[in-house]
Order: structure tokens, then C-alpha cells, then sequence
């Protein structure tokens, strides 16, 4: 029969059936050792007692008198101290010795004669039988233990000599206590350190489930497989993606960021373990990596970079931490810079084509009236106010995109009823010469400036916007000025999301200023001197800065 396999157990339940086991095996280990320990300790005990009694019953005056050997002290009062030691020592010696052994607790006391013959025992029916075991040196005047197998069992015992006030041997005395009653001894003992063992193992299985359900609930019920298969994968992940990758804590310190957060957030070194708020960050951009609610898709600038942010909270209790994904949005944004300006540049076109279309309808009119020569005028005064426009714009400025920037903005401009005046200077601007910025961000200055004041010069009538481009000293400097309401005061208008058309929607301002660091430069900004706003962006040239 098919039997599907077996799926592989949780490493939680690994771990915890090895640690049962161990805990098992632990508490067994203590357990045998416990009882060896305490074996050996009540066999030492019961050696310990069963020497005393014996050494104390042969020290007895009493005893020697009745074994046969006159007293040490006349004097001292024993079982036969009534009269002369009794022909037989049984008669005087057995109710001592039964009285002794009750007692002290030993099993058995035997008196016996040097020959070994038992004068007492704790069954009568042995007297006078011979003494099985070892009595050789206790002849020779020793006290020695042993453990022996006689009529009561297997027993330990100590035999002493009984010796005369000459020093002579009279007798031997042995007191034992059966390995039997040790063994009842250490049978009580034994259950309660059984209850011990099993209270112990029990206690050990219940914090080990406790620690493995909570493991089983961090690792999802995952085994070490799965797990390391999770691991490799997401190492692959993190560092194969070309997004940014940011992770937080719970104290808003970092605790993993991949190889594209790095170059995109532009950090250096080892920055595991550091806070968001020290890592020199833009405030603005600062502020979205600590947000507490999810931020979806906010654009964001660095010093060189235009960044999409988007961020997740840790689901869980409190604050357990933040994802946080980086994009970079600085091609885009040039790329959608320059599709704005190409759109402009259209609809400059377009207008200029319904003009050109309204002119060419004059002249052909005029034919048709027989004014040939008006016609002739009016064409050609049109031809040249037009070349009179490129050439003012080409010899202030010089740099064809430049160029095309402003052509296409003067014409959007008069479409929206602005007048759009470039200042002329004799040092024209080409950005192939060497230490000029890149055209690129030549037009993301002026086209921003440029929009920014169509903006705010909508509604207004008779707007003029004048453009200065020009070389400064060591410098590069472009100027934007309107004659419109200015700008407000106490208001940072370089921040991201500022705009005159509303909160949450300017980004160009913020874009000069970044080209303007990103060089080396600077933007100030004030009242220009037909009252409205205007901006100053002055770039160091390269050599300069060399």
C-alpha cells in the first residue's frame, strides 16, 4: 500500500523531543547517581554504627567478666555484677546483647570465644554453633569490617577482640546490620527521590514545551530546512533586487539594508546598528523613514538623488519595526524634465503654427486683393521680428539647448499673454566648454525658474519674466526674475512639496536646489526690481573649483 511521507518535523518539535530526552536522561543520570551516593553513604553509616556497638559492648566491664576475664573495676555494675562470672557466659551475655541490638538497631551483636563458638545470637538455636566469617585479625588483636553472608544473610558487619584486663584475647565481639534492612532503609528514600526525579522531569517538560511553543510560533512551524531554504533565498533577494531596502527596529535603528540602499541613501562604513536621525539625512526625507503610518510612493531628494519612498509598519503588538523600499527616481525625473520640455516645445510649435497659419492667410488675402507689395512687408516684417528673437536668444545665450529651452518658453509664454525678455551679455554660455554643468542640468534650472514664474504670473496682467545668463567671476550665474506678487514671506519654498498651485505638488524648486549642491553652488532668492520674485542660481565652474 502507497503511504505518502512523512512531513519533516518543525524544528520546534525537534527541539523540543531532544530536550525532552535530555531532560529525561539528566534527571535519570541524578537519579541512579543520588541512590549510589545515598547506598554507599548507608553502607558507610551502618559500618560506622555497627563498630561503635560492637567496640562499646567489648569495652564493657561486665562483658569481660562474664567471657571469662576479671573486671577493670570491681566495682562497676554490668549484668553479673552480683556475684563471680557464671560458668556459662550465655546465661549472662544473651539478655545484654538482646538489649544492646534493640537499642542501638543493628541486627545482630555476637559474643563469642576465641574459637569461634557463639555465646550469643538473636536466634537462640544458634549458640553455640560456630561463627561464619572472617575472625583472623581479630585474633591478632584488629577491628576490621566486612561484608559477610551468614545465618541472617548478607550483612556488614565489624568484628573487635574482647581483651582481658591481662591483654589477653577472652572473646570476640561482632555487631552487623543485614544488607536487607539497609536496603528497607533506602527503599523509603528511594520513593521520595523517585517523586523527586519525576516532579523534576515533569517541571523540565512543561518550561521546555512552554520555550518551544513560543520558538514554534517564531519560526511559523517551520523546519531547519525550510528555514535555511528562507534564508538563502532572501539572501538572494535582498541582494539581487535593485530597489533599496530598509529595515527598522522597534528603536528606529537599523537592522539590515541591502547593497542598493546603501548607494542610494549614500552611506559609508558599517551602518547596522545606527539610528535614522544620524545618518545626515534631509530632514524631509528623515522624517518619512521614522513615520509611524505606511507613506506610499512620496518623492523625496538627497543631495544627488531624486528618491520614491515607500514604507510598511511591522504588523504585530507595539512597535516592532518598519520596511521601508527605496527607488531611484533621479532618471526618471530628468527624463520626465525633458518629456515636460519637449511637451512645451509642442505646444510652442502648435501655437506658433496657428500664427504662422493666421499670417499666411494675411498674405495669401492680400494677393488676392491685388497687395502684392504689403504682402511682401508683412511677411517679411514677421520674418524678422522672428530671426530678431533667435538671434537675441543665441547671442545671450549661446548654448543650442539653452537656446531651444527659451525659444520654446517665450513662445509658451506669449501664448499665456507673458513677456519673455533675455537679458543680452557678451560672454555666452556653450555647455561643451569645460568646467560648464552638463546641459542637462542647465535646463532643470531654468526650465523650473521659468515655470515656477509662468505660475505665478497667471492672471496677472501685463507679466514680463526676464532671464539672465552669464558667466560671474569664477562662476556660472542664472537669474529668473517676474513682475509678479513675489514670494511669501517665512516660508521655505525649496522644501519638497511646496507649490503656489497648492501643498503636496512642487518639486521643481526643490530640484534647483539640489542641482545647485549637487555643484556646489547656491539659490537665493528676493524681490526682484519690478517687485515680483526672483531667483538666483550661481554655479562655480570646474576649473574654478579646481
Amino acid at each position: 500500500m502507497f503511504r505518502f511521507p512523512r512531513p519533516p518535523r518543525s524544528l520546534a518539535g525537534q527541539l523540543f523531543a531532544m530536550q525532552v530526552l535530555l531532560v529525561a536522561v539528566v534527571v535519570a543520570g541524578c537519579a541512579v547517581f543520588a541512590y549510589a551516593t545515598a547506598r554507599g553513604q548507608a553502607e558507610d553509616a551502618a559500618r560506622r554504627q555497627a563498630g561503635a556497638v560492637a567496640r562499646a559492648v567489648a569495652d564493657s566491664p561486665s562483658v569481660r567478666e562474664a567471657a571469662g576475664g576479671p573486671a577493670a573495676d570491681p566495682s562497676a555494675a554490668g549484668p553479673s555484677a552480683a556475684g563471680p562470672s557464671a560458668p556459662d557466659p550465655t546465661v549472662t551475655l544473651q539478655p545484654y546483647a538482646e538489649r544492646v541490638r534493640a537499642d542501638t538497631g543493628v541486627d545482630f551483636v555476637t559474643i563469642m570465644a576465641p574459637d569461634g563458638r557463639r555465646w550469643t545470637h538473636p536466634d537462640p538455636r544458634r549458640i553455640g554453633e560456630r561463627y561464619l566469617g572472617n575472625t583472623a585479625r581479630a585474633l591478632r588483636g584488629e577491628t576490621f569490617g566486612e561484608t559477610y553472608t551468614g545465618t541472617l544473610g548478607p550483612s556488614i558487619r565489624v568484628i573487635t577482640p574482647l581483651i582481658g584486663a591481662d591483654g589477653r584475647i577472652v572473646g570476640l565481639v561482632s555487631a552487623g546490620i543485614t544488607v536487607r534492612a539497609i536496603s528497607d532503609r533506602l527503599a523509603a528514600q528511594l520513593t521520595a527521590l523517585g517523586w523527586v526525579a519525576a516532579g523534576a522531569l515533569a517541571l523540565g517538560g512543561a518550561g521546555t514545551y512552554v520555550i518551544n511553543a513560543r520558538l514554534r510560533r517564531h519560526t511559523h512551524g517551520m523546519n531547519a530546512a525550510e528555514l535555511s531554504r528562507m534564508y538563502d533565498y532572501h539572501q538572494a533577494a535582498l541582494h539581487g533586487v535593485r530597489e533599496g531596502l530598509l529595515m527598522l527596529d522597534g528603536r528606529r535603528r537599523i537592522t539590515l539594508v541591502n547593497d542598493a540602499g546603501r548607494e542610494l541613501l549614500g552611506l559609508r562604513g558599517e551602518s547596522t546598528g545606527r539610528k535614522v536621525d544620524d545618518l545626515g539625512l534631509p530632514a524631509p526625507l528623515t522624517g518619512a523613514l521614522l513615520a509611524d503610518r505606511p507613506r506610499v510612493d512620496e518623492v523625496h531628494l538627497t543631495a544627488e538623488r531624486v528618491l520614491v519612498v515607500n514604507s510598511s509598519p511591522v504588523a504585530g503588538g507595539g512597535r516592532r519595526g518598519t520596511v521601508i523600499t527605496l527607488r531611484d527616481h533621479t532618471e526618471l525625473q530628468s527624463l520626465s524634465g525633458e518629456l515636460d520640455l519637449e511637451r512645451g516645445f509642442t505646444q510652442a510649435l502648435r501655437s506658433q503654427a496657428h500664427e504662422a497659419a493666421n499670417r499666411l492667410h494675411t498674405v495669401v488675402s492680400l494677393i488676392e486683393l491685388g497687395r502684392a507689395q504689403e504682402a511682401v512687408e508683412f511677411a517679411t516684417a514677421e520674418l524678422e521680428l522672428a530671426q530678431a528673437l533667435t538671434d537675441e536668444v543665441v547671442t545671450a545665450v549661446g548654448e543650442p539647448v539653452l537656446v531651444a529651452l527659451l525659444l520654446g518658453k517665450a513662445a509658451q509664454a506669449h501664448e499665456r499673454g507673458v513677456e519673455l525678455l533675455v537679458t543680452p551679455d557678451d560672454g555666452a554660455v556653450d555647455a561643451g566648454q569645460p568646467g560648464v554643468p552638463p546641459a542637462r542640468d542647465l535646463v532643470t534650472v531654468l526650465g523650473n525658474l521659468i515655470d515656477n514664474a509662468l505660475d505665478a504670473l497667471t492672471g496677472v496682467p501685463g507679466g514680463r519674466i526676464r532671464v539672465t545668463v552669464r558667466r560671474d567671476g569664477g562662476g556660472l550665474l542664472l537669474c529668473v526674475a517676474d513682475n509678479g506678487p513675489g514670494l511669501p514671506e517665512g516660508v521655505d519654498v525649496f522644501r519638497r512639496g511646496w507649490s503656489g498651485k497648492g501643498e503636496g505638488r512642487g518639486l521643481g524648486l526643490a530640484l534647483v536646489r539640489q542641482v545647485a549642491d549637487r555643484h556646489g553652488g547656491g539659490v537665493e532668492t528676493g524681490r526682484g526690481p519690478e517687485g515680483g520674485a526672483e531667483f538666483t542660481v550661481r554655479l562655480p565652474l570646474a576649473e574654478a573649483a579646481r
